[in-house]
């Protein structure tokens, strides 16, 4: 799907049958990484430690859109809301 929040520079994704554990998308510069919803870990790849902490305040707040916004990509219904950026 796509963009679903940005800040700092960070650009947060989601997209659509995408595989469990839920997770969501994160771009920085040229580091790319998978976080997992629930315990805001690195899945895959790698993020310098001050934007990680950033990404991780951010999904901690929300936590449960994200959670929705997983559950409805992985559905028929296929959509998503964006997710206001850390401020």
């Amino acid at each position: 799907m796509g963009e679903i929040s940005r800040f700092y520079g960070i650009i947060i994704q989601m997209f659509g049958e995408d595989h469990n554990p839920p997770h969501f998308h994160v771009i920085y510069n040229e580091y790319r990484a998978l976080i997992e919803i629930q315990t805001g870990e690195i899945l895959q790849g790698s993020l310098p430690s001050k934007q990680l902490k950033y990404v991780q305040v951010w999904a901690d707040i929300h936590k449960e859109e994200l959670l929705d916004n997983f559950n409805k990509l992985n559905s028929e219904i296929m959509t998503y809301s964006k997710i206001k950026p850390l401020e």
